[in-house]
């Protein structure tokens, strides 16, 4: 029961952390471009990379951090589902540039910022 318990926390705490993030970004740099689910798969992408290099080497911690923070925070934090719907729907609207440019951009971005977080766990 422990476990879905910290599964719930990190998710009430992922989905209140990627609304404030998306509605801040939106919110200043506008809806033409989907800023804020680009910010928030990049940074998601760091945090899985850097928690599951870092737990997988520090078998001392108990294993409620990872329910806590990869399987909760980060699956209710993560907006892959929407990236998917702003690319085909930018796609559909007829700028193919503009969405294949941030639909490439992600697959980029999130592999180097997924590669970040591994090397920052390394260090430690």
């Amino acid at each position: 029961m422990q476990k879905y318990l910290l599964i719930a926390a990190g998710g009430a705490l992922g989905s209140m952390v990627r609304y404030w993030v998306g509605s801040t970004i939106s919110g200043r740099m506008g809806t033409k471009f989907p800023y804020g689910t680009i910010v928030i798969n990049m940074t998601a992408c760091v945090i899985i990379g850097f928690t599951l290099t870092y737990f997988g080497k520090r078998a001392d911690l108990s294993p409620a951090w990872r329910f806590l923070v990869p399987i909760g925070f980060i699956g209710a934090y993560s907006t892959f589902s929407t990236y998917e719907w702003e690319t085909l729907s930018t796609l559909r609207s007829g700028a193919f540039f503009l969405g294949s440019l941030y639909a490439a951009g992600s697959l980029i971005l999130g592999l180097a910022a997924t590669w970040c977080g591994t090397a920052l766990a390394d260090l430690l």
